[in-house]
């Protein structure tokens, strides 16, 4: 069963800046782009990557994340030797059940890894959307003789205090990494995708077993030991469309960027594929008097209103005279008659009753909670 490099994919995390959007569901459980879900892009790339052996490490509400994977044959990932694996914590003998951090997450499934005894371990972000073929960074791995390498994404040098700022020579060879840093001296943001020699790795988890050191986080505890004790790390340069969609701003973003600039994450590349767990639904209705420009419609919905920079999500309804615009409707959303809004995010299976407004003056972004019901008498305008 031994693999060269196998995946792990972190997608345990709350989410909790995306509020109304995980209160029952994990964030890379969280609709996208009207018919997928977050983590479709991440495991849609191990699969295009040919990387057939992946685990998925969950921790919070996993019950429709766990659903959604199922067996992995939408992503070709059901396979006799390998496939992938639901990874959830559980209770052992030394300590409690609960990841304790991104790398803890990892430490605690040596076990499962050691299985494939692999040469390389991929660690993945399961809430990030773009393509990216992992093979080309593990060429680059081995190019380079890296123990580590990270991906990292040229952000504007504005942005760059806001993320993992990883300093590296004109080779790629990192010296040294950044958390948040107020002068960053570059801008090559960690993108949270690694590629570790697994006995690399082990040692330091190994080594935590015997000295109680905190290896708890990549970012926080493993990168900065390992840069001390002087591992050879590299930065891999990633020049496609990456986005974290960990608050509701980033993630309304990302969703209108499909419709605005769908090339620059063409979702109709044929070779390659973002593949989701499909539901067997009707086709979308646009009605006599409806009125559909530059937006998104999945299946299973029907519009009789106006809809305008907007993507709608599958089994949407929206009534007659209603207006919706620059706006992303989640899934089994109904939206009743004359009802107008404006730059949204409705949650699921909320309901919008007749003549309702939802829009505000000051160019914010108007959040609809999962399952609520605005009627026209609580108006959510902000003047």
């Amino acid at each position: 069963m031994k693999q060269e490099m196998l995946a792990m994919i972190l997608a345990g995390g709350q989410g909790s800046r995306l509020g109304a959007f995980t209160k029952r569901i994990a964030k890379p459980a969280v609709s996208f782009g009207g018919k997928y879900r977050i983590i479709d892009f991440v495991l849609s790339n191990c699969s295009n990557s040919g990387i057939d052996t992946v685990g998925v490490l969950t921790q919070y509400r996993p019950r429709i994340l766990n659903s959604h994977i199922g067996t992995g044959s939408h992503w070709d990932l059901d396979r006799i030797n390998g496939g992938v694996y639901i990874l959830q914590p559980y209770m052992s003998e030394k300590e409690g059940h609960w990841y304790n951090g991104t790398a803890n997450a990892i430490y605690k499934n040596m076990s499962f890894i050691d299985e494939y005894d692999p040469e390389y371990v991929l660690i993945l972000s399961g809430d990030h959307i773009y393509k990216m073929d992992y093979s080309e960074m593990l060429n680059f791995h081995k190019e380079k003789n890296a123990k580590v390498t990270i991906a990292v994404i040229e952000v504007p040098w504005d942005e760059a205090s806001r993320f993992g700022i990883m300093n590296a020579e004109d080779d790629k060879k990192i010296y040294e990494f950044e958390e948040k840093p107020k002068e960053p001296k570059s801008n090559l943001a960690s993108m949270g995708v690694y590629i570790f020699n697994w006995k690399t790795l082990k040692e330091y988890f190994l080594r935590g077993e015997k000295t109680k050191e905190c290896f708890d986080d990549f970012g926080k505890d493993v990168i900065p030991a390992m840069l001390e004790d002087g591992v050879e790390m590299f930065a891999y340069p990633f020049k496609g469309y990456w986005r974290d969609v960990g608050t509701i701003e980033s993630l309304w973003e990302a969703n209108m960027d499909l419709i605005k600039t769908p090339e620059a994450i063409d979702l109709s590349d044929s070779y390659w594929r973002i593949y989701t767990n499909t539901m067997d639904l009707p086709p979308q209705y646009i009605g006599k008097n409806a009125s559909v420009k530059e937006s998104l419609i999945a299946d299973g919905c029907s519009v009789l209103g106006s809809v305008e920079n907007t993507v709608l999500s599958h089994k949407v309804d929206i009534g007659e005279g209603s207006v919706i615009k620059d706006s992303v409707i989640m899934p089994n959303v109904t939206i009743g008659k004359n009802v107008l809004i404006e730059k949204a995010m409705i949650a699921e299976g909320a309901v919008i009753k007749d003549n309702a407004i939802i829009k505000n003056n000051l160019n914010e972004i108007n959040v609809v909670p999962e399952y609520e019901v605005v009627h026209a008498e609580e108006l959510k305008v902000e003047v």
